[in-house]
């Protein structure tokens, strides 16, 4: 069982000092609990963590886009895994689109042509946005996503978050350095 692989990689992972753990595949969520449970260091599997957080930072009114490798795919079980499950949010997905499916998500090519598939990311994030103005900021459900999150957010003028975003967070939380500002007297 896939699981039951994860948790011994992640203890093994906790054995060697390694201070925090991530999966690459946003899917991965449904594993969050399980993970963390075997652990002692932060787990975060899936960039979906953050729709939560996401929403809090926006107006009432607004939701949380979601872009996904396939829409079908991101079940309710995904979001209750990250406490999103109550959470306003628009998803989409990239399944009509040739070269995400055929190369990332199906597999049936090993050519990418990355300027085509940044056309379509960056497409996708725009109907998104045209078609639910309530969207205040968006989530990449999938890592292949995160190298376009800057022409995303040139084309849709909102926050972009995905795995780097938070992986950038727990890092900073489990290596914190001395503070070098200016301190109160």
């Amino acid at each position: 069982m896939p699981l039951d692989l994860f948790i011994a990689a992640a203890r093994e992972f906790e054995a060697e000092g390694v201070r925090a753990i991530t999966g690459s595949c946003g899917f991965l969520a449904l594993f969050q609990r399980e993970l963390a449970n075997a652990v002692n260091i932060p787990v975060f599997m899936s960039s979906l963590l953050q729709v939560p957080l996401v929403y809090r930072m926006l107006e009432a009114e607004q939701k949380v886009g979601v872009m996904t490798a396939h829409k079908e795919s991101l079940t309710p079980a995904h979001l209750q895994a990250v406490g999103a499950d109550h959470t306003p949010m628009c998803i989409v997905g990239m399944d009509a689109h040739p070269e995400f499916v055929e190369v990332i998500v199906e597999g049936r090519r090993n050519e990418l042509d990355l300027h085509k598939l940044e056309q379509e990311v960056v497409a996708v994030s725009a109907d998104l946005v045209r078609d639910n103005p309530d969207v205040g900021a968006i989530v990449l459900e999938c890592t292949d996503m995160a190298p376009y999150a800057h022409r995303i957010q040139e084309v849709t003028g909102l926050s972009v978050f995905d795995l780097s975003t938070l992986t950038n967070m727990v890092g900073e939380t489990v290596t914190r350095q001395p503070y070098h500002g200016i301190m109160p007297r």
